[in-house]
């Protein structure tokens, strides 16, 4: 059985700072498309949620994928 892994983090346009993982509350799809859409969605929220001083300074962004894993 196939399922996809949703890898995402938190980056930010300034040198000197690195992309570090975020833990997302679902993790394992059943579909790529289920994996995508939720990835959009929270990363959506995510930004949002931060105070927009905070992201303008940082220039802070999302990034994710889904990747495939092997189930036994």
């Amino acid at each position: 059985m196939t399922k996809f892994i949703l890898l995402m983090v938190l980056c930010s346009e300034l040198a000197v700072n690195q992309c570090k993982v975020i833990p997302t509350p679902k993790v394992m799809f059943d579909d790529y498309s289920s994996c995508v859409i939720y990835g959009y969605d929270y990363s959506h929220k995510l930004i949002a949620g931060f105070d927009p001083e905070w992201t303008n300074s940082l220039k802070a962004y999302t990034k994710f994928s889904c990747k495939t894993e092997k189930i036994i």
